[in-house]
């Protein structure tokens, strides 16, 4: 067993299982995976830390159990998941407080990741009841053409450290309610959310084997998840150097790879648009998380009359935030997950501001607090677009102002990346609304907005952040296989 080293402050003294869950029961393992809590470097637990051997063990278990859940009714394999979203609520609170001892999130912010999160699993409950297929045109009075859709067979996950809890369910919950059983390996930084979870849903009665959890280190368990012939597809969110590697094995074994690769997101105001609301989105979409999330507004591109104005506007309310532990009462912005994200996010500031730019806040560690572990909220003013920031994934608390005299020039720039995950624009013009919106080679565009995770809509992306949709019906279509039927009689 391995124990939480830190009070968390619940109704229960919080103790995870191994971190090892396969054919419906948890084992034990020689090696350890040390969780480290961001905000302190004090260790805060511990789980198994699974082998290769393990891993396979975990497919042969989901491989076993397909057949049985697979021919389950709708309604049945949608029970467990409805039982797993009342446990989730229940527990929401305990959630969270480990979510922010292992990743640095305000403890308010994870127990709202918890609640999203939870959307999922009954969601997909529902979803599944409402299945959908096609009657073709025959050629002749005594043939039908049909297309249905069906399971795929195991599954394999992959999760992020960023959303430790509600990416687990966002692709858990349609996999299995779509008939598939699933082997799931959460980042090696923040396992706990996943061993919590896990404990939630044998307890809320998933038969063995539907679903396997394998903590550890991403080399030995990705070779077996992309290897095993029994596994036909694997879901993946994270970087795009990995998720390309892990594209390209699957492709060896013709497996289906469902892959959310990051972005570069623009954030585009216009003169025209609400300026107050516009701040206040886009301190929202940059300090969540410490602006550690795929959809973070990266660059943000404002018409150059009301660039001063906006600056101002988000100096005011980045400089409100308070950064700290998360667990900490009134703390809004807590730590990077490492060091090493501290020094990225710290050089790419530097470059843009040898290159020209301005802080017009932050700039550089935060007073009173450790500086290899937290950054100050940042907005650059008078970026080059050579700048590195300008052209790379930041996931830090910094928002650099970028401005340009047109909607064409705004859109040159905000399509002149590799990315193509989420855009956010602001504008008051309908037209420009449709017309600017339409033109982002983006897979999410929010209007007047700086939310795009609802759950009855599909997360993804297109160009080099992935093809994959998760959420809404297309969230579930991603894990069925097409077949059609000729019937002749």
């Amino acid at each position: 067993m391995s124990m939480l080293h830190r009070d968390l402050g619940v109704h229960r003294a919080v103790k995870t299982a191994s971190g090892l869950y396969v054919g419906g029961g948890w084992r034990d393992g020689a090696d350890r995976l040390t969780v480290i809590d961001p905000a302190t470097g004090a260790q805060v637990g511990d789980v198994v830390a699974a082998s290769a051997e393990d891993a396979r063990a975990s497919v042969a278990a989901a491989h076993a159990a397909f057949p049985a859940w697979s021919a389950l009714p709708p309604d049945e394999r949608g029970a467990p998941l409805r039982r797993a979203h009342a446990l989730v609520l229940e527990r929401a609170a305990e959630l969270a407080r480990a979510m922010t001892l292992e990743g640095g999130k305000p403890v308010d912010e994870a127990e709202g990741e918890v609640r999203w999160g939870a959307e999922f699993l009954l969601w997909y409950a529902e979803e599944i009841r409402r299945p959908w297929g096609e009657i073709l045109a025959s050629n002749g009075p005594s043939q039908r053409l049909y297309v249905r859709r069906r399971p795929r067979g195991v599954v394999a996950c992959i999760t992020p450290w960023n959303f430790p809890s509600s990416m687990i369910t966002r692709k858990l919950a349609p996999a299995v309610a779509a008939g598939n059983t699933v082997v799931l390996k959460p980042a090696e930084q923040t396992p706990l959310s996943a061993v919590l979870l896990f404990e939630i849903f044998h307890e809320a009665g998933f038969p063995p084997g539907v679903l396997n959890l394998v903590c550890g280190e991403p080399a030995p368990i990705g070779e077996v998840f992309t290897e095993a012939p029994e596994v036909r597809q694997l879901s993946f969110t994270g970087s795009m150097a990995t998720g390309r590697l892990l594209a390209a094995r699957c492709a060896e074994t013709g497996k289906k790879a469902s892959l959310e690769l990051g972005g570069h997101a623009p954030f585009i105001v216009f003169a025209d648009a609400d300026l107050e609301l516009a701040a206040q989105q886009l301190t929202f979409s940059k300090l969540q998380n410490a602006g550690q999330t795929c959809i973070a507004a990266n660059r943000v591109l404002v018409e150059r009359s009301v660039l001063g104005a906006l600056g101002e506007l988000l100096t005011e309310r980045v400089r409100a935030a308070r950064i700290g532990d998360g667990l900490e009462p009134g703390v809004t912005v807590g730590p990077l997950i490492d060091a090493a994200a501290v020094a990225k996010v710290g050089g790419q500031v530097e470059d843009a501001l040898a290159r020209g730019a301005r802080a017009l806040c932050g700039g550089g560690p935060v007073d009173g607090l450790d500086r290899d572990r937290f950054y100050a909220p940042t907005i650059l003013a008078d970026v080059p677009l050579d700048a590195r920031i300008a052209t790379e994934e930041t996931f830090g608390p910094v928002a650099p102002l970028i401005g340009f005299d047109s909607e064409e020039e705004a859109l040159a720039i905000a399509n002149a990346s590799e990315y193509g995950l989420a855009a956010y624009l602001f504008t008051r013009d309908l037209g420009r609304a449709h017309r600017v919106g339409e033109a982002l080679e983006y897979g999410m565009v929010a209007v007047n907005d700086g939310a795009l995770g609802w759950v009855q809509a599909p997360f993804g992306g297109v160009k080099g952040s992935g093809d994959a949709r998760e959420g809404g019906r297309l969230g579930l279509e991603d894990y069925l296989d097409v077949q059609y039927l000729s019937v002749n009689f």
